[in-house]
């Protein structure tokens, strides 16, 4: 198989915004889609990154990404790694990349001796969810995600 999961360079911002807009497409989001490629560099390629990506290449033609960035357990007092995108491009499913940089990930979570290695997926995303179940990974129950944004996160920021 012809496949190289690679770190991504500040040469592939408008690539991995075009990767973040062909995602909120597909997740029925566009329309919060806010990425541009000025600020997929900033965020990516700055002096101390807080979140990193991997390009998947198929045959040299870019193919998919996966963004990530470090968590922390408490109770586990070790870091882990939360993979925020995770996106293949509808032409390149079915051969096995998506699960190449599941394993890429997992790998580096255990090398850098992290306690986790988690996500969120949307609830009809069926094909997603039975991919993940698929790897051995489970739902986390009894815990549901909050988020502050927009102007509750100003109101609260203001108090």
């Amino acid at each position: 198989m012809d496949v190289r999961i690679r770190r991504a360079g500040l040469h592939d911002a408008a690539l991995i915004c075009d990767f973040i807009r062909e995602l909120a497409e597909y997740e029925r989001l566009a329309g919060e889609c806010q990425a541009t490629p000025e600020a997929v560099a900033m965020s990516l390629f700055a002096a101390n990154p807080r979140v990193f990506c991997e390009i998947v290449e198929w045959q040299g033609t870019p193919a998919g990404f996966a963004l990530w960035f470090y968590s922390y357990s408490t109770f586990q007092a070790k870091h882990g790694i939360y993979l925020e995108d995770l996106y293949v491009r509808p032409q390149f499913r079915g051969r096995g990349f998506g699960k190449a940089m599941m394993v890429e990930l997992a790998r580096r979570a255990l090398s850098e001796s992290c306690g986790r290695f988690e996500w969120s997926v949307l609830d009809w995303n069926e094909p997603s969810i039975a991919f993940y179940k698929s790897l051995g990974a489970r739902a986390i129950k009894d815990w549901t995600a909050f988020r502050l944004e927009g102007d509750a996160l100003r109101k609260v920021a203001a108090e």
